[in-house]
């Protein structure tokens, strides 16, 4: 039970790391922002004083400006790759979050009412107990007592081949959110080189003096890219190691249960499942 609930902890574990990684991020692109914006502030404040209660009236453009700047450093092209791999690995986090619970996989209530019919020698309302089942645990199951009849091994063999094509699947699922966290870097990777060759390009079409806003935007991009995109590979490489860490002790505990639950036919099986 302690272990259950452990786990149950995790989810908002991970989504606590989330916010702490955004927050980062956050931290390390304000400080360049607001400078930006106050250096902005003062260039064209330089001719005249501003009057003391136009310091809302800044604060305002400040804001607006920083937003600006993010959304013109990314475009519209990055943002919307970046907004689809969130979207996706937020999918795929909730999907296989329930998915790799005990109460999908391997369900108690399953166990005893299954090991209620075999004590009760009713092996054929068992089979149909498990066959109705949609976890793991009874997909295995199942499959054993469908073999039963040729022996304790074929039934085994048969549990443990379904075993792995549902650990297969799971699996599957699980790699898809790893693909996120491979796939979310380097596409900030191409964003950073992207951004540098647009700086590299003002700096070699420029002349003496080449503009310092088109060689900004360049650089900015760069950086900006690079950090949203292991903002969302971070995570996302977390949950995929926690959920697959997950799924093969429940894998596991699915193997030892249901040999156990089959072990009284060791000795002989009986005739019809």
């Amino acid at each position: 039970m302690a272990f259950t609930a452990s786990f149950r902890i995790r989810p908002y574990l991970v989504g606590a790391l989330l916010l702490v990684f955004l927050a980062g991020g956050l931290a390390v692109i304000d400080p360049g922002i607001g400078r930006l914006a106050a250096q902005e502030g003062a260039d064209a404040a330089a001719p005249a004083q501003p009057a003391a209660g136009d310091g809302a009236a800044a604060g305002g453009e400040k804001s607006t400006n920083a937003l600006m700047w993010l959304i013109e450093s990314l475009g519209i092209l990055y943002i919307t790759l970046f907004l689809l791999l969130s979207f996706v690995f937020v999918a795929l986090s909730i999907m296989n979050l329930l998915t790799a619970r005990r109460e999908s996989m391997c369900p108690v209530q399953l166990i005893q009412s299954f090991e209620t019919c075999l004590n009760e020698e009713k092996y054929q309302e068992a089979y149909e107990l498990a066959k109705a089942d949609e976890s793991v645990l009874g997909n295995v199951l199942s499959a054993g007592l469908a073999k039963l009849s040729a022996g304790y091994e074929p039934a085994i063999e048969a549990m443990q081949e379904v075993g792995e094509d549902e650990n297969m699947k799971l699996e599957h699922r699980l790699s898809y959110i790893n693909l996120v966290a491979q796939i979310a870097p380097m596409v900030g990777l191409f964003g950073t080189v992207h951004g540098m060759i647009e700086a590299f390009f003002e700096i070699a079409t420029g002349g003496a003096t080449p503009d310092a806003n088109k060689l900004a935007d360049g650089i900015s991009k760069a950086l900006v890219t690079t950090l949203i995109g292991l903002a969302i590979a971070i995570p996302a490489l977390a949950v995929f190691r926690i959920l697959y860490n997950r799924v093969q002790r429940l894998i596991l505990e699915i193997g030892i249960t249901s040999e156990g639950l089959m072990s009284r036919f060791q000795s002989g099986a009986p005739k019809k499942a």
